[in-house]
């Protein structure tokens, strides 16, 4: 069974989508989650759900990421996690943490990777002109939101969409996509997987 710690720095709907997935015959558990905001709105879901949380809080490390990135990884290594998953959380990570950790690390991100790598994904689909936009799971690298894409959803792209309306519905993607590839993952299979744009 792998073990699981989730990292999140808001409301953490992926991660509470990810735990609940995580039961029965899934090859994972959660083992803890992390938030570098105290107060997070998912430290109390996660409470909820009976999963072990930690605060990291990245202020006090201000211009000392290196400082921020060992006390995460004091925290994490008490967790012994196989696999950690990336859910909102708001901080990049440099190749020193991530090489620590190289191929054990899941990300979801709000656009199709390649494309709209950054902030701000959904207003550059809208205003490229996209038909299409959606979300990507991938392997963390020291690139940022770059590595291998494990899992892909399609949504398109409506002629009065605003960013916001874009974003609930590729949010609702996102709930079903990661959880799809961590069970894959978990069992060791990197495959992508490709869910079916939904209709309107």
């Amino acid at each position: 069974m792998k073990r699981v710690a989730l990292l999140i720095s808001g409301g953490g709907s992926n991660m509470e989508t990810l735990v609940r997935d995580m039961t029965g015959d899934h090859p994972a558990r959660p083992v803890l989650v992390v938030s570098n905001v105290p107060g997070a709105g998912g430290l109390a879901k996660s409470q909820a759900l009976g999963i072990k949380t930690a605060v990291v809080d990245h202020k006090p490390f201000k211009g000392d990421r290196a400082g921020f990135e060992g006390a995460l990884q004091d925290v994490l290594e008490q967790a012994r996690p196989d696999i950690i998953c990336l859910a909102g959380f708001m901080r990049i990570l440099t190749e020193r943490f991530v090489s620590q950790w190289e191929g054990r690390i899941l990300n979801i991100h709000p656009s199709l990777l390649p494309k709209y790598k950054g902030l701000n994904t959904h207003a550059r689909a809208i205003d490229a002109g996209d038909r299409e936009a959606g979300c990507s799971v991938h392997q963390v690298t020291a690139d940022l939101d770059d590595g291998p894409v494990l899992g892909q959803a399609r949504v398109p792209v409506l002629p009065n969409d605003t960013p916001d309306s874009l974003a609930a519905r590729v949010l609702a993607q996102e709930h079903l996509l990661y959880p799809a590839v961590l069970r894959r993952f978990a069992s060791g299979d990197t495959t992508p997987v490709r869910l079916p744009a939904p209709k309107g």
